[in-house]
């Protein structure tokens, strides 16, 4: 059986854990008077606002049942303790993609942190799972839909 926690930092923790209090304890009891709200309209079988309702809870009820497995699964990650070689979670890595001659820089991060604006992205993702465990110098081939991209590791860093 594959090992299937998944890496957060704290604040990634923290961030998911916000969410799951936000929707368990605000927007479900407002879809759930708006359910017993409906549901006093009247006949239930031409009820539009009661199935939008009842809709809206189980999408709802569906994204706090993911969230609370996800922290379930979280496997918290101390940026201090990882080795400052080699490409592990929560690093800095920039790189040179060796097809185009241009540098990247990459923030290597846990669910609820990706931010691709800022180049943070999942330590599960392709081009994270391609990078983890190289050290500087070495090379990286990572299959992607389009072929296989190369990167050479320039700097790991904590940021």
């Amino acid at each position: 059986m594959p090992d299937d926690r998944i890496p957060m930092s704290r604040e990634g923790f923290d961030k998911k854990k916000a969410e799951l209090d936000r929707l368990q304890n605000s927007e479900m009891l407002a879809v759930t008077k708006r359910v017993a709200a409906a549901r006093d309209m009247g006949d239930l079988s031409e009820n539009a606002e009661y199935h939008a309702a009842r809709e809206d809870q189980g999408i709802l009820q569906a994204r706090i049942n993911d969230l609370k497995n996800q922290l379930s699964r979280a496997l918290l990650v101390e940026r201090n303790t990882e080795p400052t070689d080699t490409v592990v979670f929560g690093c800095r890595v920039r790189v040179r993609d060796l097809d185009f001659e241009e540098e990247e820089v990459f923030v290597l991060v846990g669910p609820g942190e990706e931010d691709h604006d800022n180049n943070k992205i999942l330590v599960s993702s392709p081009i994270g799972q391609g990078l983890v465990g190289k050290k500087v110098g070495e090379t990286a081939a990572i299959p992607v839909p389009k072929g296989t991209i190369r990167f050479e590791v320039l700097e790991v860093d904590f940021p």
